[in-house]
C-alpha cells in the first residue's frame, strides 16, 4: 500500500506587497510537488504600509522592523490556521512551513538581504515547523541568494523541448530550462512593482487590472530608451534586483527631462516588462522555443498580448496552462524549499545565484 506523500506549506508575500498567498502541497520523494488547496489574502493597509516604509532608512528602524515582523507572523498565522480548516487538516498533519518573509533590503554586493518575519513566533503560531531565511546560506557561500526558485522551475517544469519560465511578480525573473544542458536562471528587472507603484502614485489603486489602464496610453519611445538603458539590463548573470534598484524615485529620474502624460508612461512601463523580458530570453537562450509565465503578471491580459505581438516565434503560456495556478507558483516554490531542507537537499544553483557550490538552504524553527 502506498504511503501518503508528506504535507508541506508554502507561503510568499512578493516585492509587490499586493498581499499573501499560502498553498497546502503534497510532496513526493522525487521532489514533485502539488498543490492540494490554497488561500490567499489581501495585507491590512496598516500593515501594507509599515512594510512599504521599511524599504527605504527611516527614523526607529529597529524597532519598526522587528513590529513587522512580529504583525507579519501573526498574518502569516491566520492565513496557515485558514488553510488549515479549509482543507480540512489539523497542524499535526504538516511536515513544515516554508515562509519567506518579506524583503526590505537586497544587497547582495555588500554580503546581505534581509527578508522581515518573526520565524519562531510563526511557529508558536501555528504548532507547525518554520523553515525560513532561505537566502542568507547563499549569500554566505558568495552567491546572490537569488533567484531561488529555478531549481524548484527545474524540477516542475522540465520539458522535452526547450522552456524559459518566466515569474512576473514585483521583480521578473528568468528560469531558462534547456532540454539537454545546465539550467540558468536570473532576474532580468522590474516585473510589475513599478506599473503598481505609478498607477497607486495616480489612480490610488494597488495594481493596472488587466492592463487596462496601459492600454489606455501611447508608448513613449524617448521614456522607454532612456530606461531600457539603465546598466542592470546590459550586465551579465548571475545577477539579482529589487526595490532597491527600480522604484517610483528611479522612474522619476527618467520622466524629469520632458511633460509626460502619466497614462502614456504606464505604457511605456508595460513595454519596459516585456522587452526586458523577452530580450534576455533572446540574449541567453535564444534556442528557446515555449515561455511558461508565472506570477501575478501572468494575469495582465494586455502585458501578455504585447509579449505574444513581439515574440510571435514562441509559445507564450501561462502556468495555469501547464496545472500549476499562476498566482501560486512561488508559494508552491517555498513549499519545495522546505522539504528540500528537511531532505538536506541542496536547494540553490550556483550556476545560478554564483555561489561557490550547492548548499543546503534555510532555517528550522520547531514547533
Amino acid at each position: 500500500m502506498n504511503q501518503p506523500r508528506p504535507l508541506f506549506i508554502g507561503i510568499m508575500s512578493g516585492t509587490s506587497l499586493d498581499g499573501i498567498d499560502a498553498v497546502l502541497a503534497s510532496i513526493g520523494s522525487d521532489g514533485e510537488a502539488a498543490i492540494e488547496a490554497a488561500q490567499s489574502a489581501p495585507f491590512s493597509e496598516g500593515l501594507r504600509k509599515a512594510l512599504f516604509d521599511l524599504q527605504s532608512s527611516g527614523p526607529d528602524e529597529i524597532h519598526r522592523e522587528n513590529e513587522a515582523a512580529n504583525a507579519l507572523a501573526q498574518a502569516y498565522g491566520g492565513l496557515v490556521k485558514a488553510l488549515l480548516n479549509h482543507a480540512r487538516k489539523k497542524a499535526s498533519d504538516i511536515t513544515a512551513i516554508g515562509a519567506h518573509g518579506q524583503t526590505i533590503r537586497h544587497q547582495p554586493q555588500f554580503g546581505y538581504t534581509h527578508q522581515t518575519l518573526n520565524p519562531a513566533l510563526l511557529a508558536e503560531i501555528t504548532g507547525i515547523d518554520v523553515v525560513a531565511d532561505f537566502r542568507s546560506r547563499d549569500l554566505a557561500a558568495g552567491g546572490h541568494g537569488a533567484p531561488l526558485v529555478p531549481a524548484f522551475h527545474a524540477q516542475q517544469f522540465q520539458s522535452d523541448v526547450d522552456v524559459a519560465i518566466l515569474n512576473l511578480g514585483g521583480i521578473a525573473n528568468l528560469t531558462l530550462l534547456p532540454k539537454t544542458g545546465e539550467v540558468k536562471g536570473f532576474d532580468c528587472g522590474p516585473g510589475n512593482m513599478l506599473m503598481d507603484a505609478w498607477i497607486e502614485h495616480h489612480q490610488q489603486k494597488s495594481f493596472d487590472k488587466d492592463g487596462a489602464w496601459a492600454t489606455q496610453g501611447r508608448l513613449h519611445e524617448e521614456l522607454l530608451a532612456r530606461m531600457l538603458s539603465d546598466p542592470f539590463f546590459k550586465k551579465a548573470p548571475p545577477k539579482s534586483t529589487g526595490r532597491d534598484d527600480f522604484h517610483l524615485a528611479w522612474l522619476e529620474k527618467h520622466i524629469t527631462q520632458e511633460v509626460i502624460e502619466a497614462v502614456d508612461v504606464q505604457m511605456s512601463l508595460l513595454h519596459l516588462t516585456v522587452l526586458s523580458t523577452l530580450e534576455a530570453v533572446m540574449l541567453h537562450a535564444p534556442q528557446t522555443q515555449k515561455l511558461i509565465v508565472c506570477g501575478g503578471g501572468a494575469k495582465n491580459i494586455a502585458l501578455m498580448n504585447l509579449m505574444r505581438t513581439k515574440a510571435p516565434q514562441l509559445e507564450i503560456i501561462s502556468s495555469d496552462f501547464v496545472g500549476v495556478d499562476a498566482q501560486l507558483v512561488e508559494a508552491l516554490a517555498f513549499a519545495w524549499l522546505a522539504w528540500a531542507h528537511k531532505e538536506k537537499r541542496p536547494a540553490n544553483l550556483p550556476a545560478v545565484t554564483g555561489a561557490k557550490g550547492l548548499r543546503i538552504l534555510g532555517a528550522c524553527y520547531p514547533a
